[in-house]
């Protein structure tokens, strides 16, 4: 099949409901919750192209993985993958990544691939996910390209894999129903379960620095609530002096005169900072990580991430964990 008929036929991945607890059970298996950019990989007749989420076309940022994707030991196929850069602890680094893509190395990016869609010809999404992924190991292990990786999972008990997760300092996990086909939109039979509360946000304004020479102070920020800008608070760590420039410039670009909020809606802050704050059009987002939701819906301790833009402003709404006691029983293999 040509390169341009399976984007056409594979236009959405799999999305996991993000969940409080991790489900128990011989059914589920876990993975580690990487800190990158989640992509769909395409391959046939020897081009490669790799989509965002959105679908957005990002083959251009990733020079290393698609190299690699154009010498696997196939004809054509179809991948679901996320972008990442592993830092000296061993783990995912988004801001490093974004870092590679501003100009830093993006040689250093890799590709942890775990689950595959399609193969020479054949249309894998409704056989079990352990089938796939065993495909997939295979298919990756004859290619031997080192910037390709098996994303491997654990047939544990979901909360023991997290406990591990969360000690070493990872995002979390993903818990997968192990005989689930893949299905394209957000789905119960795949999980996430956060170590520690982050999520994007929509970056509606900025302040300058009181002091000192780095050219921001703060972000303001919002989300979606029943299709209305809702506000979130600020956040003011987490730049370095070449991110907080970068930003300004960004947000210079998108800058409005009239405040995108009112007084009313930003309850909190304070007259003084109002007069500050250089108002943007709500397009740009971010990825931040914070302590917990406020009764208002404002973050606690935030700290910026990195900007987010594989992702689109109407997706960004205030994320809570479903409660997940109805998925904690043992499930059987179906």
């Amino acid at each position: 099949m040509a390169l341009k008929h399976l984007i056409e036929r594979y236009p959405e991945v799999q999305l996991a409901t993000h969940v409080d607890e991790a489900p128990q059970g011989d059914n589920w298996v876990h993975e580690i919750k990487f800190d990158g950019y989640r992509l769909l990989g395409f391959f046939a007749g020897g081009e490669v192209s790799l989509r965002t989420r959105n679908g957005k076309d990002w083959t251009s940022n990733f020079p290393r993985i698609v190299a690699a994707m154009r010498k696997l030991k196939c004809d054509s196929a179809v991948i679901d993958m996320e972008a990442v850069i592993i830092d000296a602890r061993g783990k995912s680094s988004f801001q490093a990544l974004q870092a590679a893509l501003g100009g830093g190395n993006p040689e250093r990016i890799v590709a942890y691939m775990f689950d595959l869609l399609y193969l020479d010809g054949k249309d894998f999404t409704r056989l079990p996910l352990t089938a796939r992924k065993n495909i997939l190991q295979a298919l990756l292990k004859k290619s031997r390209q080192d910037a390709l990786r098996y994303s491997d999972h654990f047939a544990v008990e979901g909360s023991e894999m997290h406990r591990h997760a969360c000690a070493k300092g990872l995002e979390g996990i993903i818990s997968k129903r192990a005989d689930a086909p893949y299905a394209a939109g957000r789905q119960k039979t795949w999980l996430k379960i956060k170590c520690a509360l982050r999520q994007e946000f929509i970056i509606i304004g900025y302040s300058a620095a009181k002091s000192g020479n780095r050219a921001l102070g703060a972000l303001y920020l919002a989300y979606k609530k029943r299709g209305q800008l809702a506000y979130a608070g600020k956040v003011g760590t987490g730049f370095t002096m070449k991110s907080a420039g970068e930003l300004v410039g960004k947000l210079g670009e998108l800058k409005v005169t009239e405040p995108v909020l009112t007084r009313a809606e930003t309850k909190g802050m304070g007259a003084g900072e109002w007069a500050v704050v250089h108002w943007a059009k709500p397009l740009l987002l971010c990825e931040v990580a914070f302590t917990e939701w406020t009764q208002d819906g404002r973050v606690r301790h935030p700290s910026f991430q990195g900007l987010r833009e594989d992702k689109d402003a109407a997706e960004v709404k205030q994320e809570k964990p479903v409660h997940s006691s109805p998925l904690k029983r043992r499930v059987r293999p179906s």
